[in-house]
């Protein structure tokens, strides 16, 4: 283990010695967390600027079902459920602020908390705060750094502030609030200065006519795996010219990666 995620330790004859001042020791006996583990979950809680409670309910927002499936001994749980109840935190505090701050119809607003919220930004901003490598999955999950990566990430984000409004009992949702405000809602701007709200494929359709006068087409190039766990190559096309490919779970995603990419490449 590496002693970055080990607090207040030190390393003798390569045995750890645990300081029995530090905070993380002393919680470590009434969260049921060991002490190694309360001292990593102590220092990803200082980079989230979050002070909890109970650090078990941070360890349970980094567990995926799958690390428990490998490790069935672990009497925890997984945060599924810590997920499903900050998702709908997010998006009232989402929805409350950009009602409170814009006088924009519902149909724009609706757009612009999308993309905030979707997965992609999620996974980018948990991946900033250093969660991944907090993150207990098991050693399959582990390998694949791709597309189930990010989808993990977002969904251990939403799954903190789910733990952050239990934790912080009557100042719950205030803090959740102000977590979300200092790591989410400032991203606001660069999305409605580059229009990130509205969706590639229909954007890159939008400036495919305009400029050249041809609606795009999209083709499937690729298609492997299991039906659970499928993955497609689509291809974006301007008459016979291949603009660029995307890869995804499902052809709409696939489809959206394509387009984004052509924007790039064509400027647009």
């Amino acid at each position: 283990m590496s002693p970055k995620y080990l607090g207040r330790v030190e390393r003798s004859n390569y045995k750890l010695k645990f300081d029995i001042r530090s905070p993380a020791y002393r919680q470590a006996g009434s969260t049921g967390l060991g002490m190694a583990d309360s001292f990593m979950i102590e220092n990803l809680a200082k980079k989230l600027g979050i002070k909890f409670n109970n650090n078990g309910l941070l360890k349970q927002a980094l567990t995926h079902r799958s690390y428990l499936n490998e490790n069935r001994g672990k009497k925890m749980e997984h945060n599924e459920r810590l997920e499903f109840l900050g998702d709908a935190v997010l998006e009232l505090v989402v929805t409350e602020y950009l009602y409170q701050n814009y006088s924009n119809q519902e149909g724009e607003l609706t757009n612009w908390r999308a993309a905030l919220v979707n997965g992609e930004m999620l996974s980018k901003i948990s991946k900033d705060l250093g969660v991944e490598e907090f993150l207990l999955m098991s050693k399959g999950e582990a390998k694949d750094t791709g597309r189930a990566r990010q989808y993990l990430l977002a969904n251990a984000f939403e799954a903190i502030v789910g733990a952050i409004y239990l934790d912080q009992e009557k100042q719950g949702f205030a803090q959740a609030r102000k977590f979300i405000e200092k790591n989410l809602l400032g991203k606001l701007k660069d999305i409605l200065e580059k229009e990130l709200y509205v969706d590639p494929k229909s954007r890159f359709q939008e400036c495919s006519q305009e400029k050249a006068g041809i609606t795009p087409s999209y083709q499937v190039l690729e298609e492997s795996g299991p039906d659970h766990d499928k993955r497609f190559v689509v291809g974006l096309y301007l008459q016979n010219d291949l603009i660029a490919k995307g890869v995804g779970p499902s052809k709409q995603e696939a489809q959206k990666e394509a387009a984004t990419k052509a924007l790039e490449i064509k400027g647009w």
